[in-house]
């Protein structure tokens, strides 16, 4: 059993093929190992050609995790504190607080990074960011 790199779809479909003849393979034995070490190498090549990238908008994860649970506005009251906030949330009006982040983290189980986003720089008349602006006076 040779195994080799993945470097096209050519490679990618040979592997592909071996692995499933290899599906019925008991772990620990020498064609189980050898499985393992196929799936990890079409796991690295598909995350390479094919990466998901995660959303830097809050308000997106906040809404994708609220329609995989089934949950409603009213189940994040709890973790926004009102009605009100729940709906100034969504809607993009309201960004969300240290608070509300632990909260949902802790509640819900969503990652605090992926409710943080990315943060945003603001930038001057001059094309500068506000740091940069700031240190050049």
């Amino acid at each position: 059993m040779e195994i080799k790199p993945i470097h096209n779809e050519a490679d990618y479909q040979a592997a592909l093929i071996e692995i499933e003849n290899l599906l019925e393979s008991q772990p620990g034995t020498p064609e189980g190992d050898h499985l393992d070490v196929l799936v990890t190498l079409v796991e690295a090549y598909e995350a390479k050609l094919y990466p998901i990238p995660e959303p830097d908008d809050p308000v997106q994860v906040l809404e994708y995790y609220m329609e995989s649970r089934g949950l409603t506005r009213s189940d994040l009251i709890q973790y926004l504190g009102s009605k009100e906030r729940v709906s100034e949330v969504l809607n993009r009006k309201r960004g969300l607080s240290l608070r509300m982040i632990q909260l949902l983290h802790t509640g819900l189980g969503i990652p605090a990074d992926l409710l943080i986003g990315k943060q945003t720089r603001k930038v001057t008349s001059s094309g500068k960011s506000q740091n940069e602006f700031y240190k050049s006076m």
